[in-house]
């Protein structure tokens, strides 16, 4: 019996797992920034972050600016491997909708299907790193605590804070995904390789077009999801020290409902899109270089695939490079 090595899905994988970590690393002072600003819920006089500088000049002041990097090393090994789940599963999922229906392209609803069911996996999966990340981003500047030592402060099922919100918002990657994928094919639909009926690298982006379909598709789907954004900072946000809540005012916000309920009643409706413009350059900016990074390294990766599965077939004869 032969075991296939899906060539292309595996390259879809490590150059999305790559790109992910690159622009997790250079955007993290940012991402914190936007936590901590989102996790706060008040009116707006009695915020202590009542824009999103104050953050940065928060951790100057303490001589704390490091701690912006706090949760760096847990929010690296949560992007590599949602992501890496995340392409492997979009693009073994799609391939296997192309093969079962005869189809040369996806449409947009099949699309929309498929990158959801890719989201859901890696939700599930990955839950505990992402809860993890950000209460160690909204702790306290020179505060955050390592990875198991956070967890360890609750019980498992608090790992797993926010995962129905969590799978509910497996819809902004679909949106992103999709818009991107539709409107790259659309952008190569006159390119046809000069190798066919042959194996070759496939077709990719110039790092612009990558980084400008990235920036549009996650524009587009992070407008549309912010609430439920928002309702995941809070949910997932480390307590503060100041904080004057009873505990059963802290449970009730770590529920969806709770959560919807406390920036209605403190901020009113235009609480939900509290920080939306912060959010918006983060990850467009996030999305379109990892886009970037990723279509950039697509044919380099897809070539030592390649190598693998020949090596593979060659000392394995059970595996079978697909």
């Amino acid at each position: 019996m032969k075991i296939q090595l899906d060539l292309d899905s595996l390259s879809e994988a490590a150059s999305g797992a790559i790109g992910s970590l690159v622009s997790t690393t250079v955007l993290y002072p940012l991402d914190t920034c936007k936590t901590k600003y989102q996790a706060e819920v008040q009116a707006h006089t009695n915020r202590k972050y009542r824009r999103i500088s104050d953050v940065l000049w928060e951790a100057i002041s303490k001589n704390q600016v490091l701690s912006l990097y706090q949760g760096l090393g847990t929010k690296n090994v949560q992007s590599f491997i949602s992501s890496f789940i995340y392409f492997y599963g979009y693009s073994y999922f799609k391939k296997l909708y192309l093969k079962k229906t005869g189809k040369k392209t996806i449409g947009t609803t099949a699309n929309l299907i498929v990158a959801t069911a890719a989201g859901v996996s890696t939700i599930i999966i990955t839950q505990p790193l992402d809860t993890a990340s950000s209460r160690m981003q909204t702790s306290e500047f020179g505060k955050s605590k390592g990875f198991w030592e956070t967890l360890s402060e609750g019980t498992w099922s608090e790992a797993f804070d926010g995962l129905g919100i969590s799978v509910l918002l497996t819809s902004n990657p679909s949106i992103q995904y999709t818009a991107f994928d539709q409107l790259k094919r659309r952008l190569l639909k006159n390119k046809i390789s000069s190798k066919a009926g042959t194996k070759s690298s496939p077709e990719a982006l110039s790092a612009f077009s990558a980084f400008m379909l990235g920036a549009i598709s996650k524009c587009a789907a992070t407008c549309l999801t912010y609430p439920a954004i928002r309702c995941k900072v809070m949910i997932q946000s480390a307590d503060s020290d100041n904080d004057k809540r009873t505990e059963a005012e802290k449970k009730a916000q770590k529920t969806i409902s709770g959560a919807l309920y406390t920036i209605w009643k403190r901020e009113g409706l235009l609480g939900f899109f509290n920080g939306l413009p912060t959010q918006i350059l983060k990850t467009v900016l996030s999305s379109a270089l990892l886009l970037m990074v990723k279509e950039k390294i697509t044919k380099s990766t897809w070539l030592l695939m390649l190598m693998i599965g020949r090596y593979m077939s060659v000392n394995h004869p059970k595996l079978k490079a697909n």
